[in-house]
């Protein structure tokens, strides 16, 4: 998909009507399927905001920005995500948390992004996050900055969401459970799964 392709959608993915869980449980975990809207509010899990940001390559193919999280002693090491993290007290909203938190990952000033509209929510059980997806854009290919969170970026063209053989699944040890079988996107070799790939899910039925 081009990018002028991309920005013509824009007023309709404004107002399209949302895959909701049912397109993100088609990559869901089967731990994350055992949680109810009535389970996850007992836990009272923190907030999150992320961005799914979207931008022209230089060959003007769409393409979306991954991070690879840097390793460290803890339950997402480097794991493949969107940018995003933590609602700090300052925050006015998720909103301007996922743009916060880009800034401070990947460098991009909040100024340059325009966001499109706001995700379904996804509970993390290992975590315990509630993180709220907001798709946004930029007209240009930014110039990254990373911070001690993040190994690398990632850029993945629209086309590889869309593409059906990109989706399977993989047995993985995590810090919390071993020998797990999860759906997952295989893009570039990366194994996209967990939350990251039930956002994707739903950004896949959206664009469709």
């Amino acid at each position: 998909m081009n990018f002028t392709e991309f920005t013509s959608k824009i007023k309709d993915l404004k107002v399209a009507n949302l895959g909701g869980l049912e397109a993100q449980f088609l990559l869901a975990p089967k731990l994350r399927l055992q949680y109810d809207a009535q389970k996850i509010a007992a836990n009272n899990p923190k907030k999150a905001g992320v961005l799914a940001l979207f931008y022209p390559n230089e060959q003007q193919e769409t393409v979306f920005l991954l991070t690879q999280r840097a390793r460290y002693q803890g339950t997402h090491s480097a794991q493949i995500s969107f940018p995003g993290g933590k609602k700090d007290q300052n925050d006015i909203n998720l909103q301007e948390t996922a743009l916060r938190e880009t800034h401070e990952e990947v460098g991009i000033h909040p100024e340059n992004i325009t966001i499109i509209r706001e995700l379904t929510d996804v509970y993390i059980p290992p975590s315990n996050f509630l993180a709220t997806p907001f798709l946004g854009y930029t007209h240009n290919k930014p110039t990254f900055s990373l911070n001690h969170e993040v190994a690398k970026t990632i850029e993945v063209l629209v086309s590889d969401l869309l593409d059906e053989k990109n989706i399977t699944s993989t047995i993985l040890d995590t810090s919390y459970m071993k020998k797990i079988e999860v759906p997952c996107f295989k893009i570039q070799d990366f194994i996209i799964w967990g939350a990251t790939a039930m956002m994707l899910s739903e950004i896949k039925e959206l664009l469709r």
